[in-house]
């Protein structure tokens, strides 16, 4: 019996002396996640005066943002966003520290690929940026040129300019998250196809008069008189 006793209270005095060693290791992490919260915090509200200062909420509704966000039911907020991306990319960083130190291997590894993949979801947001900006601009150029040689649907094309580049840039921002990434390759290499095959198709229609009164005119000149 005294055995017994003896082998119980030494596995609670083993597993007590293994808990106060972990103590200051827990009470470590959590002055880091404390000041990673801070520091996170403080960068935040940093990178949103510096982006609120530069107006650039105010350039995103220049190039036709806005109605798109209004739709959707959401706030163009360009600033906000990109303080709490900073924010929540420093928590990360300071997650990945803390669960180095406690010997969370399983958890290190996920918050590694969780930060790894932040510069992809950067890069797909500037490309769709990106191809919003350009869209606008190609729609206004679009629309200009059509409606100075008082031809119709000056509107309609724009627009269709807009959503054939701001469409290719979505397909494009999948393609870097590297969702579903052989079928957006697919759609991308099929809308490609498409537009040249529209191309294709409209020149040859539209311009089937034009290119028969060049062949008359050089039949015309290369025939004996």
């Amino acid at each position: 019996m005294q055995s017994w006793t003896d082998v119980v209270v030494g596995s609670f005095a083993t597993l007590w002396m293994g808990f106060m060693e972990y103590v200051p290791r827990i009470i470590g992490a959590l002055i880091v996640l404390i000041v990673g919260l801070i520091v996170a915090a403080g960068l935040d509200a940093l990178v949103e005066k510096i982006f609120e200062s530069i107006k650039l909420d105010m350039f995103l509704e220049k190039v036709g943002l806005k109605p798109i966000f209004e739709r959707a039911g959401l706030k163009l907020r360009g600033a906000y966003f990109l303080g709490k991306l900073v924010y929540w990319f420093v928590v990360l960083g300071f997650l990945l520290a803390i669960s180095d130190t406690l010997g969370l291997y399983a958890l290190s590894g996920f918050l590694t690929s969780v930060v790894n993949y932040i510069p992809n979801v950067i890069a797909a947001v500037l490309i769709l940026l990106a191809s919003l900006m350009l869209g606008h601009f190609l729609r206004r150029i679009v629309t200009a040129s059509v409606l100075s040689a008082k031809l119709h649907a000056a509107h309609f094309l724009g627009t269709l300019v807009w959503w054939i580049v701001v469409v290719f840039g979505f397909l494009a921002a999948l393609a870097q998250l590297n969702i579903a990434a052989e079928i957006v390759q697919t759609l991308i290499t099929g809308f490609i196809a498409m537009l040249a095959l529209a191309g294709g198709l409209a020149f040859g229609l539209g311009g089937k008069d034009y290119a028969g009164h060049l062949l008359n005119r050089l039949k015309d000149r290369t025939e004996p008189h």
